[in-house]
């Protein structure tokens, strides 16, 4: 009997909160992380320098296109043991990443990584949405998740650019495999094992395969689509071969008697709300920290280094506003609260726009950059808590597989469209006319994303306005389970 298991519950569920945070730490230190080592990944494996982007972009098609399939995996097969088993695979695909000696050993690896990445969210979401009773202590727990998150953004960015100037860029997967090999063990001895199966249910391959191929398609599509162009026979074909995929699993989940995503879940409005939002945020909110890269580096100059501390200051505002998201979706309700997130978001953006010239310095981005991060925050919260409420305990894992795949679909879709409106005019450019081209063509999205926060004010208002549904009671920890664990 461990010495954590010991004691009172209370304490026990602090333990836990704290490796889920830590867990999403790990996950939103990786979005960040690589980006930095790109060029001497590049250089040292002899990849070209269009090609490179390989890396990031085999994470995140893989990532997205499984989120559904980990939900579902969390549900039937364990939280606890998905959770682990994520993290396994992480710290596995890390230290392969490390190592690779070739361009296609790295991409698969990222890969790999991807599919652990999509096995570790909606384990974790779920994990807090049935430890953590609804309400008020669901609400603190999403809050201290989401703060974890928002941290790791800028440590992702700080740490990639001091790995990979003191150690390489090896370093900058090396670094993940401790700290998920450490997650996982002490998950084994704190988080509550897995309770006994109950009535045996079946796990959807048809629906599985389906919408796990549709998705990695539309992802690959929309991530490929600005590199390989619109037109090219290899986007058209996966945006054709997607439909077709997620055509027939709408099919073969309307004829299943224990479907992977029971289509009855989007009688729930906070659900199908939540879904929403969170594929407008990561479309507006989402895809700012990389223009915002774009600016700082390709039109002022920073270096990693510099660009990763630029973050620091937003990074601090979205962690505060995902403890004021908690607050005041405790104190005066769902709707409101996501209302008045979407409102200094959209009215910081707007002021951070100002920032976005060729000449413009650090300082006149600043205050648009605390006030949007504040928004940014709020939201962030709030939206996870509205995925949840008033879902059962054990349809949790696909909720939230759902929820994360329109997260995912919302940054590629944004990222892809606002890409392709930034480059408007930048063709044949260079020097000083080319720095101001990319600036004018960043500050049109960025007033764009701005727009696109009030659409989601807008959804919001479908909410309704009580404050939630009935609390759900969390489960509770068996404690002859607990004791052994």
């Amino acid at each position: 009997m461990s010495a954590l298991a010991r004691q009172p519950a209370g304490r026990r569920l602090g333990w836990t909160l704290a490796l889920l945070a830590l867990a999403q730490l790990i996950y939103a230190l990786d979005l960040n992380i690589v980006f930095v080592a790109l060029p001497e990944i590049g250089a040292d494996l002899g990849f070209p320098g269009q090609t490179q982007q390989l890396v990031v972009s085999a994470y995140v098609v893989f990532a997205g296109g499984f989120l559904l399939f980990g939900g579902r995996a969390a549900d039937l097969l364990g939280r606890r043991r998905v959770f682990v088993s994520a993290l396994a695979l992480y710290a596995v695909s890390s230290l392969a990443g490390g190592l690779a000696p070739s361009p296609a050993t790295i991409v698969v690896a990222r890969a790999v990584q991807g599919i652990g990445g999509a096995l570790l969210l909606p384990s974790t979401l779920s994990l807090i949405n049935t430890l953590f009773a609804e309400g008020p202590q669901r609400n603190r727990a999403l809050a201290v998740w989401g703060g974890a998150g928002a941290s790791g953004l800028t440590i992702g960015a700080l740490l990639g650019g001091v790995l990979t100037e003191n150690f390489g860029w090896p370093a900058v997967f090396y670094v993940n495999v401790p700290l998920a090999a450490l997650v996982a063990l002490a998950a084994l001895a704190v988080i509550p094992p897995d309770p006994a199966a109950g009535q045996r249910r079946r796990f959807d391959l048809p629906g599985s395969l389906t919408v796990t191929g549709g998705a990695t398609l539309l992802v690959f599509a929309l991530v490929e689509g600005p590199e390989e162009g619109w037109s090219s026979p290899l986007v058209i074909g996966a945006f054709l071969l997607a439909a077709v995929l997620l055509a027939a699993f709408a099919v073969i989940e309307r004829r299943s008697a224990d479907p992977l995503m029971p289509f009855r879940l989007f009688r729930n409005r906070s659900l199908t709300i939540g879904m929403s939002v969170t594929f407008i945020y990561m479309a507006t909110f989402g895809v700012l920290p990389y223009f915002l890269t774009v600016l700082m580096q390709s039109v002022h100059g920073y270096s990693a280094l510099q660009t990763g501390m630029a973050f620091l200051v937003p990074s601090l505002a979205i962690a505060t506003g995902t403890q004021l998201g908690e607050r005041l979706t405790t104190r005066i309700g769902l709707r409101t609260t996501l209302l008045i997130g979407f409102a200094i978001g959209a009215a910081g953006t707007a002021v951070l726009a100002l920032g976005f010239d060729a000449d413009a310095g650090y300082g006149l981005l600043l205050p648009g950059l605390i006030v949007s991060g504040v928004g940014q925050g709020i939201v962030w919260t709030a939206m996870w808590i509205a995925a949840a409420t008033g879902t059962a305990h054990h349809e949790q894992g696909v909720a939230n597989g759902i929820a994360s795949t329109t997260l995912n679909i919302g940054n590629a879709i944004g990222l892809a469209v606002f890409t392709a409106l930034a480059d408007i005019g930048t063709e044949g450019r260079t020097g000083e006319a080319l720095r101001s081209a990319t600036a004018h063509g960043e500050l049109v999205v960025v007033l764009l994303t701005a727009a696109g926060m009030v659409a989601g004010l807008l959804v919001c208002l479908v909410l309704p306005r009580a404050s939630a549904p009935s609390p759900v009671p969390a489960e509770a920890p068996d404690p002859a389970h607990v004791t052994t664990s």
